[in-house]
């Protein structure tokens, strides 16, 4: 029996990255079965990257004045998206691309053979497909290749911002990201949201999505048997403890509060020999718990 047509818009987020967008763009456009539609929205208007999107066909620019970071970008995208018919949307960074050019039929048929609400691509490094881009946790331990990972499909783990491909209704349960965390966090936020939600979801092995490294970002403690994630970037750094503390705030997070203290304690204090850096930390976190979304100074 055929398949019933099902409409899938392509979200990308984007902010001067117009060498990688191309790049991006080219291999969405150019998947086997291509997104009906494709969204970009632009953090940080450009003419180059206006032009680059209106010489797609079925391409939508979105431009935002105001810099809405990952998180705000792609709501903006996924309600734009919502309001064109989608039955599915496809979340694209824009530093990133599917590799080979069956990766959207892949996930498709998979949501549709498991009965999924939201399936994600492994990603991988992009200068070593053999690597992870991010370590994977399952369980007590890390992943940081994909020769690591058992069997065709991984229940329950997904990259949501990296290929991940949600189905309209998950949307309307979980909601959009959530435009306060800017970026850092606000996938593990869908994440979190997704669990609570009870729809069915998991990573599809067999596809794959490649996206610069982040695993330098990662930080081994205890000789190896965790890690923490510290970014060089100052920047990074602030949204990624203060957005933090606000997760370990929330409904189903709140017991890694303790775990999180613990492992910073320990890389800042008997690690690094950085008392200043774990104050830091602590008044970020802390800033995060009581939802004081300020800007980073």
């Amino acid at each position: 029996m055929q398949q019933p047509s099902v409409s899938v818009v392509a979200v990308v987020v984007t902010r001067d990255r117009l060498d990688t967008l191309q790049r991006s763009v080219a291999a969405l456009t150019s998947q086997s079965r291509p997104p009906d539609r494709l969204v970009v929205v632009d953090n940080g208007p450009d003419d180059a990257v206006r032009a680059l999107v209106e010489s797609v066909s079925g391409a939508t620019y979105l431009p935002s004045r105001r810099n809405l970071g990952g998180a705000g970008g792609f709501a903006l995208g996924i309600l734009h998206a919502l309001s064109l018919g989608a039955d599915w949307v496809w979340l694209a960074d824009d530093d990133g691309f599917p590799v080979g050019d069956d990766v959207l039929a892949r996930l498709l048929r998979t949501a549709t053979e498991r009965g999924l609400g939201l399936v994600s691509p492994v990603v991988v490094d992009a200068d070593d497909p053999t690597r992870l881009a991010f370590p994977l946790r399952r369980g007590v331990t890390w992943a940081r290749s994909r020769d690591e990972l058992d069997g065709d499909f991984l229940p329950g783990i997904a990259a949501l911002f990296n290929g991940a491909l949600f189905a309209s209704g998950t949307i309307e349960q979980v909601g959009v990201p959530d435009l306060r965390l800017f970026v850092r966090g606000d996938e593990v936020d869908m994440h979190r949201r997704v669990l609570r939600s009870g729809v069915a979801f998991g990573t599809d092995v067999t596809a794959a999505y490649a996206h610069p490294t982040g695993q330098q970002e990662w930080r081994p403690i205890l000789g190896g048997r965790t890690q923490v994630l510290v970014p060089d970037d100052e920047t990074k750094r602030f949204f990624t403890f203060r957005n933090r503390g606000f997760l370990t705030g929330q409904r189903g997070m709140r017991r890694y509060a303790g775990f999180d203290l613990a492992r910073y304690a320990w890389f800042f204090l008997a690690q690094e020999r950085d008392p200043a850096g774990f104050v830091r930390w602590w008044r970020l976190t802390r800033a995060g718990r009581s939802e004081a979304f300020r800007p980073p100074q």
